[in-house]
């Protein structure tokens, strides 16, 4: 179990953050940097304290809102079940950033890569959250595709790591499965799981990645209206429920928000389509930890069709 303790000698702004019994980091802290400290100690603890957490943006529900959908998803949805790759109506490429409570040392990067082909789409995705004292990266191959018309199926494999600086790394492998069943043409479910066979972290393996498991459902209301939402259990957490939604004010904007209950965030963004690109300006609130701006950058290799 992998342990978090804090001591903090406050004359000499000394602190110590023991990650476990093998990873002891002792900081000098300037007064002028004393808030941002405390609040990353404060992140370190809820993140480290119980097992090793999945790292995810925290606006992943805002760039995989389309994901349940035929007519909204785009690569990025990838990101939350892989059989939405089945339905891209073109191969593209996406980069996702943040910075998370505005803080240096929390941001997250994500970029992306689909293709599709006649046998099924595949995608290639990188992911890194962290700064150079501590960071965490995923690369992933993903392939998902059409089983009947109704029914999508899509699988994903991860290489994960994450880097202490001055005490080394650790890595894992493990996958995930999603399939999304098209109830109507309007109506569409989802399941998806995340490493569902408990893969753990390291060589010695005392670090277990806890599985995370999804089910969802997306109505489109109209060509420019989509709903969603999403139960949510991670290992070892309490159930969470997103819910979401997607509105096109015209052809070129929309607007996209949402909650997550699991995290206490709500989220929201305007996004601007151009030709074969589309640009997003996001943010997401926590009541005490404050807001986490991010931008989308997305480009499909060809134009879609007009709705």
């Amino acid at each position: 179990m992998l342990q978090t303790i804090l001591k903090a000698d406050f004359p000499s702004k000394n602190f110590i953050i023991c990650l476990n019994e093998c990873i002891v980091i002792n900081f000098n802290i300037k007064p002028n940097c004393l808030k941002p400290f405390l609040l990353l100690s404060f992140l370190l603890w809820n993140i480290l304290a119980y097992a090793q957490q999945v790292r995810q943006p925290v606006a992943l529900n805002y760039v995989g809102i389309g994901t349940y959908s035929k007519n909204f998803n785009d690569v990025f949805s990838a990101s939350v079940n892989q059989a939405s790759l089945a339905q891209l109506k073109s191969g593209g490429f996406g980069v996702y950033g943040e910075r998370r409570f505005l803080l240096d040392e929390l941001n997250q990067y994500s970029a992306i890569i689909a293709l599709p082909t006649t046998t099924g789409t595949f995608a290639i995705q990188g992911d890194y959250f962290g700064s150079t004292h501590y960071n965490e990266s995923q690369v992933g191959i993903a392939y998902g595709r059409k089983i009947t018309e109704r029914i999508d199926v899509g699988v994903k494999f991860n290489y994960l790591t994450t880097t202490v600086a001055g005490y080394g790394d650790a890595s894992a492998i493990n996958f995930e499965v999603g399939t999304i069943l098209h109830l109507t043409d309007n109506l569409h479910a989802g399941i998806h799981v995340y490493n569902p066979l408990s893969s753990k972290l390291g060589k010695t393996g005392t670090e277990k990645i806890p599985s995370i498991y999804r089910i969802g459902l997306g109505y489109e209301v109209s060509d420019r209206v989509f709903l969603c939402t999403e139960i949510v259990k991670q290992e070892d957490q309490p159930v969470g429920v997103n819910a979401g939604f997607h509105y096109s004010l015209h052809e070129k904007f929309f607007l996209r928000g949402g909650i997550a209950t699991a995290t206490n965030n709500s989220y929201a963004g305007v996004g601007l389509n151009l030709n074969v690109f589309r640009i997003d300006l996001t943010a997401s609130y926590h009541p005490q930890l404050g807001f986490t701006p991010g931008l989308l950058l997305l480009l499909n290799f060809k134009k879609a069709e007009q709705k």
